[in-house]
């Protein structure tokens, strides 16, 4: 399966068919409507839809079909009904002219200074009273899947690139790893002898103690700072680690809250490395741990 970003944006639009309106001269008076769906990320999936009050009763048909499709992520939905200045200007119906002249003289009984209604104003009354009696529930079903489908594709080629990102940081980790595992025992030996060393020529200005008993000592103080420096079960968990996040990426699908934990993981053993560091070259690679595992956490949460 491949992986979802929850980051994408996609828009659609459709012509209203002549069943959107009372009459066929008032079926071009709506040039069309439009979607545009957008989403970001999120812990979990959190919908907004934006509808004109000609659309709010399809809400929950949007909903049930974006929930069908989408886990995860702040998505808004956005609906837009355009007049039709741009598909041609349509004949008012009789019955429209009739009612708009029966107000006009209601209302100029009343205010006899009012303006007239100019073609404009009827044109555009007209485009307005098609919208609202208007049946948009086929098109908008049909658009809204369109414009998710547009999404989902975009959201995935979103997600093939974060994917691609999470092997080449974990190919780094890998290296940094691999780098650090000779560094202990090395470390370990130069303390042996240094302690050695030590031990020896101060038994030597002291004329006291043994070159043996000495050298039991220096062996159990290399001892004690060999275990306080072993990164080694550190670096075993991080590699494992590794190996899961690595699958996942492989596996696709809802794999979002899963490696957000193995980051946190990765953090805690790079943390621990950072610890146990006596030298400035493993300071050096548990920085640069660190920094990538940060890079990969910033991705991480915005894959579904």
């Amino acid at each position: 399966m491949p992986v979802y970003s929850m980051t994408g944006y996609a828009s659609g639009q459709t012509s209203p068919a002549g069943s959107h309106s009372e009459g066929d001269a008032r079926a071009h008076s709506v040039a069309r409507l439009g979607i545009e769906i957008r989403s970001v990320n999120s812990r979990f999936l959190d919908l907004t839809f934006k509808l004109p009050d000609e659309l709010r009763q399809h809400e929950p048909a949007l909903r049930e079909i974006l929930t069908a499709r989408l886990k995860r992520g702040k998505v808004e939905l956005r609906a837009a009904l355009e007049s039709g200045a741009a598909a041609g200007i349509g004949d008012p119906s009789t019955k429209l002219l009739q009612r708009l002249n029966a107000v006009q003289d209601h209302i100029k009984a009343w205010l006899p200074d009012a303006r007239d209604l100019s073609v404009a104003d009827v044109l555009r009354l007209a485009a307005g009273d098609s919208v609202a009696k208007g049946d948009w529930g086929p098109d908008l079903t049909e658009v809204t899947e369109r414009t998710l489908k547009d999404l989902l594709s975009a959201r995935e080629r979103e997600g093939a690139r974060l994917a691609r990102m999470l092997q080449n940081h974990l190919a780094q980790l890998r290296a940094l790893a691999t780098q650090a595992l000779p560094l202990v025992p090395q470390l370990v030996e130069q303390q042996r002898t240094r302690f050695l060393e030590r031990w020896q020529d101060a038994m030597g200005l002291s004329g006291g103690t043994a070159p043996e008993a000495a050298q039991d000592r220096a062996l159990t103080e290399a001892t004690a700072f060999a275990i306080r420096i072993d990164v080694a079960e550190e670096l075993t968990r991080l590699n494992s680690h590794l190996d899961e996040i690595e699958r996942l990426v492989k596996k696709g699908g809802e794999i979002g809250k899963r490696l957000d934990f193995l980051i946190q993981e990765l953090h805690r053993e790079a943390n621990t490395l950072g610890s146990k560091s006596a030298t400035l070259e493993l300071t050096r690679i548990g920085v640069d741990m660190k920094v990538l595992i940060e890079q990969m956490r910033e991705q991480v949460q915005n894959i579904e």
